[in-house]
């Protein structure tokens, strides 16, 4: 049976990062199958990003406040929930998801929520002002819609468990799904070519790429004060090696990066691209020896996958979730999200044989294969939604907690 599935979340910009690509990636592949996706968001109905989906998009803006509250939202589920089977509600923080549980939870139509790592208990210990400000909505705009959902999603185990850990109200039904990306539209392909081509600088030098969005949790300070250290143990040479900082260049946090690499003297061993799409981002991928994300949190990591689609091997931090894959699958090496740990990566990576590198590139894509695909995924996703379906309509308990 196909279903027929809206997608709620707060924005289709591609620039706000991993969500809005996850549910992109999803769609596709479940469209293949037959399902019919929709698009829920907040946005202004006349930007750019909402043209250009791909999908029917319905914008609910303008809205207002960080929190983007909109009007306009529930009433319009409340009258067109009918045309769906179930809703999913992507993130927790904004108006989309105490807006769906507004509309829909005293209906016959279920939905379902990917917190999408909002509930990793980092964000409480990094940012405590704004975790006592969170407590002020949460039991009254997040608890419920998230103890009521017919499931809240996970994409792996450790997030599941790390969820626990950030609110003590705290009561749902977690399921684990797979989660994934189509990759690379042909691995065969040379992209990197035109993407060099497009930045003459990085020719002829040993490349690094560290891609998506700028901002202090994925640790890209980290990977220039490592940097700035391997320059003066010799173990990086500025002449000869760059990294490349596919991401918004243009933000706050991203000049305060730039002070810091000048600051520190290693400007040049920086490539700013800002943010890359399309064959430009496969390309600055497939051109270097190595992906590099030392972050503070990362639940999934799209951008991981993404790179082992091309056999690039990751070089990432622990509070990556799926870091256990990665060493299980000899796809990357791991280790702390600090200064000292992204150093010990590259200190590693440079002490691998050219054999040992290679084998660690053909790990990567079988890595990829095995468990991170878009199809599964949207398999793992469809068929969750089946089971929990089913076990309604059979009477079961919703909770399946362990």
């Amino acid at each position: 049976m196909a279903l027929r599935i809206l997608h709620a979340i707060a924005t289709a910009n591609p620039a706000t990062g991993g969500p809005i690509e996850g549910v992109r990636q999803l769609s596709r592949i479940n469209g293949l199958y037959g399902h019919k996706i929709e698009l829920l968001t907040l946005d202004d109905p006349g930007s750019t990003w909402v043209q250009e989906f791909g999908l029917p998009v319905h914008a609910m803006g303008p809205s207002y406040t960080d929190y983007h509250y909109t009007p306009r939202l529930a009433p319009w589920l409340k009258a067109n929930a009918h045309r769906y089977d179930c809703v999913i509600i992507n993130g927790i923080w904004g108006y989309n998801c105490f807006g769906v549980w507004r509309a829909l939870r005293t209906t016959s139509i279920p939905y379902y929520v990917y917190p999408h790592g909002m509930l990793d208990p980092w964000f409480k210990y990094r940012y405590p002002l704004k975790h006592l400000k969170k407590w002020l909505f949460w039991p009254w705009a997040v608890y419920p819609p998230l103890r009521d959902a017919h499931g809240v999603f996970f994409t792996c185990e450790e997030e599941r468990m790390l969820a626990r850990q950030s609110f003590w109200l705290y009561d749902c039904n977690e399921i684990v799904v797979s989660y994934g990306t189509p990759g690379a539209p042909d691995p065969q392909r040379d992209y990197a070519e035109g993407f060099l081509a497009k930045h003459p600088a990085l020719r002829g030098v040993r490349r690094f790429v560290f891609l998506g969005r700028v901002h202090p949790k994925k640790g890209p300070d980290i990977l220039i004060r490592a940097i700035a250290r391997m320059r003066d143990s010799g173990l990086w040479d500025p002449a000869t090696m760059k990294v490349i900082m596919a991401g918004p260049a243009d933000g706050r946090y991203a000049a305060k990066l730039q002070a810091l690499s000048r600051r520190l003297g290693v400007e040049s061993s920086v490539h700013w691209t800002g943010m890359l799409m399309g064959d430009d981002k496969w390309g600055a991928l497939q051109c270097a020896e190595a992906f590099v994300l030392p972050s503070h949190q990362e639940n999934f990591g799209i951008a991981v996958a993404e790179a082992l689609s091309l056999g690039v091997p990751v070089l990432i931090s622990k509070p990556v979730n799926i870091w256990a894959d990665i060493v299980a699958d000899g796809a990357g090496l791991v280790a702390a999200d600090d200064v000292n740990g992204c150093l010990g990566l590259f200190e590693r990576w440079f002490a691998m044989t050219e054999t040992q590198k290679a084998e660690m590139r053909r790990q990567a894509k079988e890595c990829f294969t095995r468990r991170y695909t878009a199809k599964r995924a949207g398999v793992s996703l469809v068929a969750s939604i089946y089971q929990t379906m089913l076990a309604e309509r059979n009477g079961e308990a919703k909770d399946s907690r362990s």
